[in-house]
């Protein structure tokens, strides 16, 4: 087995810890909220605010930081062969299609399987780590200019997804409490939505980032072979362009009172392009104070926290919609309320995480996946 890079397990975890940023209001208040804070109206001061903070420190940062995460892993993953990869990838989209339809609609896995399984080969093949970086971000770009496009060409009138009315918002949260057939059929639809967001747009972005990882991999960036020196020039390049970049979009989504095109499509594009900065930025402030920050018992812990990812990001799942869903606390608090909840998540993850591998090495759902990875690939590894 080969040995662990503990910077690498130590940024995501940081990335696990940051998706559930933003996805605790797509736990707990309906899905048009994720993006729009006036879905149901004029939000309120602190509900405002607090979309506009989580906007421009959080929201797509994580995500990208994670997805670069995967690309990188993706070619560690290359000495192990295409059957080894291909059987690991599609045991994930799996895992991630029976996440979104019996758990969640929110899921990524079945997205960063399936564009895995279209870069691993792309991962492979490149001829350098520059020019797996070039093709990342001609790829991210792709995406970025379809989201312009789309936004122009997109009807003025927002629909339900965007601003829905009250009677489908008592209707999505009746399915949810519910459960049941209903619950997946609902969390279907979504399900074929995002599938065609994914190759229509996001898949772009989302495969130009892996490959930015993957190449960011190759060259020893993300193996810490850089000078701290290095990584903290990069990061007070890109962190402060990244945000001039994107507070200006922002402050006119607030102005435009969250207009449906403006919002939805031409002023995202500002942050898609700073998302991408900054979550690059975010690895550079890991990689360039870890001489400090590794002696800290908080960064010990979130490093375990990202050997166990796969575990830790479902085990978020299994907690919140227990929560909001089963005991019925879905669109009973506002966004700051359930920003404070968050801490309460982490710590469970951070729970779980140490008691599991005081006992073995491995979290219970990544033992599992290697052991089907096995069987399906018919590649047995060796273990040191």
């Amino acid at each position: 087995m080969r040995s662990r890079i503990a910077t690498l397990d130590f940024a995501r975890g940081l990335a696990i810890f940051g998706i559930l940023l933003l996805n605790i209001s797509a736990f707990g208040l309906p899905k048009a909220a994720y993006l729009n804070p006036a879905f149901a109206g004029t939000p309120s001061t602190s509900d405002a605010w607090t979309w506009t903070v989580l906007d421009a420190v959080a929201q797509g940062k994580f995500l990208m930081m994670f997805a670069m995460l995967f690309g990188g892993g993706l070619y560690l993953l290359l000495p192990r062969g295409k059957h080894w990869i291909q059987s690991r990838l599609s045991i994930l989209l799996l895992c991630g299609l029976i996440h979104a339809t019996l758990l969640w609609d929110g899921d990524i896995l079945l997205s960063y399987g399936l564009i895995g399984l279209v870069c691993w080969r792309m991962v492979r093949e490149g001829r350098s780590s520059q020019s797996l970086v070039s093709t990342g971000i001609i790829l991210y770009l792709i995406g970025v200019a379809v989201l312009a496009i789309l936004g122009v060409i997109s009807s003025p009138k927002a629909g339900s997804f965007w601003l829905p009315g009250p009677a489908e918002i008592q209707y999505e949260q009746y399915w949810r409490l519910k459960g049941g057939w209903e619950a997946i059929h609902n969390r279907l639809d979504l399900l074929s939505s995002s599938l065609l967001a994914i190759g229509a747009q996001y898949g772009w972005e989302l495969a130009g980032a892996m490959l930015i990882g993957s190449g960011l991999m190759r060259s020893g960036w993300l193996k810490g072979e850089f000078s701290e020196r290095h990584y903290r020039k990069v990061a007070a390049a890109l962190l402060p362009l990244s945000l001039m970049i994107q507070i200006p979009a922002i402050y006119l989504q607030w102005k435009s009172g969250w207009d449906y095109r403006w919002s939805g499509f031409l002023l995202q594009v500002p942050r898609e392009i700073g998302s991408l900065m900054q979550a690059v930025s975010y690895l550079a402030l890991c990689y360039g104070f870890w001489s400090v920050i590794s002696r800290w018992r908080l960064v010990h812990w979130i490093s375990q926290v990202g050997r166990m990812a796969l575990t830790n990001y479902l085990l978020q799942t299994l907690i919140c919609t227990t929560f909001f869903n089963f005991f019925g606390f879905f669109l009973h608090f506002d966004r700051l309320q359930l920003l404070a909840m968050v801490p309460l998540v982490w710590a469970c993850n951070l729970l779980v995480t140490l008691l599991w591998l005081r006992y073995f090495r491995q979290g219970p759902l990544e033992w599992l996946w290697r052991k089907l990875t096995i069987k399906a690939s018919g590649v047995e590894m060796k273990t040191a």
